[in-house]
């Protein structure tokens, strides 16, 4: 079973002008919440540790974990409010965000707060702005250091300035994370801030040397690259017409993961004796995942029949 820990909320698309206002389309998300979506659809066993509110829109998220599946029983119902995040589209597909969520229910997670871990817990995986947020933040990091060893460990930086504007705090935590972590995936984009004098191999032979045991890249429409002790794979991107890539990067995490699964390869050691024969074919499978979530409106993730 994977624990994906981190944030719920909604993100609310300005869709059109109106004569008095805005027309808005609020969706259910957060990087976290996607991701344990995605591993559903993919036939994955997963639980979300994470603060939902009380409110409508913790009520609808809650509401969509149960209709995808997701097990909900370490969710921690709070009277804070949901996090909203705006997201404006360009006319590329990319989107922009802006957070609404000092306070909010997906913050308030105090390490007495945490549930029990169910037994069957594999994988606890981490990533995007709640870990670097407090008190929220503390309380995974952790939990993520006290697990180490005992269960695989996953991590997503998924910087997000518009939510914590300072770039020390976002690199102390990754780099923490990646000494923590047993798999760490990070985009390019999100690299580039991290250590923008780095290339990626160098960072991946540095996270490795930390504790890491796979290192991934992805570089959007150019492909993605991987490294564990044994060496790099890369993989090309598939051609696709995009319609947004809201989701793409929670899609790919969750079908690296997936893959992982189906193979029997979910611990540190099986990470450290991927060929690049195996390394190359993850990269494909969470690059075809990762497409079809480009190709559909919003974070719509693929179900598992649709990547045979």
């Amino acid at each position: 079973m994977f624990v994906v820990c981190g944030e719920a909320l909604m993100d609310v698309y300005v869709r059109d002008s109106t004569p008095t206002g805005l027309l808005l389309d609020a969706r259910v998300g957060g990087s976290p919440f996607n991701m344990a979506v995605g591993l559903a659809r993919l036939g994955q066993p997963v639980q979300l540790l994470a603060g939902l509110s009380q409110d409508v829109y913790g009520e609808r998220l809650l509401q969509t974990l149960r209709d995808e599946g997701v097990g909900a029983s370490l969710v921690l119902h709070s009277p804070a409010p949901t996090t909203l995040s705006v997201v404006s589209v360009n006319h590329a597909g990319v989107p922009s965000y802006a957070f609404h969520g000092h306070g909010a229910a997906d913050r308030q997670l105090h390490p007495h707060d945490l549930p029990a871990l169910p037994a069957g817990a594999r994988v606890l995986q981490f990533g995007s702005y709640a870990m670097v947020v407090e008190p929220v933040g503390a309380t995974l990091r952790a939990l993520a250091a006290a697990e180490r060893g005992s269960r695989l460990i996953a991590y997503d930086p998924n910087v997000r300035l518009n939510v914590e504007p300072d770039l020390e705090r976002w690199r102390a935590v990754a780099s923490q994370m990646a000494g923590l972590a047993d798999l760490v995936k990070v985009s390019d984009e999100d690299l580039g801030l991290l250590h923008p004098d780095e290339s990626p191999a160098h960072v991946a032979e540095r996270w490795l040397a930390a504790g890491a045991r796979l290192v991934v890249v992805t570089r959007g429409a150019t492909g993605s690259e991987a490294w564990n002790r044994r060496g790099h794979a890369a993989a090309r991107s598939l051609l696709v017409d995009v319609v947004d890539t809201v989701g793409a990067g929670d899609t790919f995490q969750a079908a690296l993961l997936a893959w992982l699964a189906e193979h029997g390869l979910l611990d540190a050691g099986a990470l450290d004796a991927l060929d690049t024969h195996q390394l190359g074919a993850m990269l494909r499978f969470a690059a075809r995942a990762a497409s079809i979530t480009c190709s559909r409106r919003g974070a719509d993730m693929p179900r598992r029949a649709e990547l045979l």
